[in-house]
């Protein structure tokens, strides 16, 4: 593992099509016209961040907003499908309400066991931080002192329960807002979160130190 490494983990920018809470997990919406404003606000908020490299998903939402991002940068993007959303199958898409009705049993199992329930055609948190985390330590032991990873609200949350030695059964207790930032510091003695959920709009990247 790089003696000092800072890692930007970025939730994609705004994606929703409409008003209706719905489950989204791997399908491929593109960024809404908020969204594009929020990943415009990301680029200025980072463009003096010398990334050795930009991962993302390989969904349009992330992968276009580590385009964004990253300017004339482009050529560091590294789009990985193992980056992507939690797969939600025969639910993904679909509104909270809809899915209630239709699959009543499985909507009381996943209250039951967030970690473990599977969606029809779908992973549990189980099987996407066994996906994820895997990956995401991969990239950490490639050389360079700042990496952005463009990821979606799941995978983030994975990795930060990861970083904070935290059972994924508390995930939801982790916010992550659209475009938001969070610095995870990374170094021989291990991990340390410095930020998170750091609104694009509100709050500047503080300073990261390389003592």
């Amino acid at each position: 593992m790089p003696s000092h490494k800072t890692i930007y983990l970025v939730r994609h920018a705004d994606c929703r099509q409409d008003d209706i809470k719905r489950y989204i997990g791997q399908i491929d919406l593109p960024l809404n016209q908020t969204g594009v404003k929020q990943a415009l606000s990301l680029a200025r908020t980072l463009q003096d961040i010398p990334f050795t490299r930009v991962y993302c998903s390989d969904l349009k939402r992330s992968y276009d907003t580590a385009r964004i991002i990253s300017g004339d940068r482009c050529h560091l993007i590294d789009p990985m499908p193992e980056l992507r959303e939690i797969a939600l199958g025969a639910w993904d898409g679909f509104p909270m309400e809809e899915i209630h009705q239709m699959y009543p049993q499985e909507y009381r199992e996943r209250g039951i066991d967030l970690v473990n329930f599977r969606p029809p055609g779908g992973e549990s948190f189980h099987d996407l931080a066994a996906r994820i985390i895997p990956q995401f330590n991969e990239l950490l032991s490639i050389s360079g002192e700042h990496d952005l990873i463009v990821g979606h609200a799941g995978v983030n949350r994975v990795i930060l329960c990861h970083v904070l030695g935290m059972p994924i059964a508390h995930l939801f207790r982790l916010q992550q807002d659209y475009a938001c930032i969070n610095l995870v510091e990374v170094a021989r003695d291990g991990m340390r979160l410095l930020s998170m959920n750091i609104g694009c709009f509100t709050a500047p990247v503080p300073p990261v130190s390389q003592d």
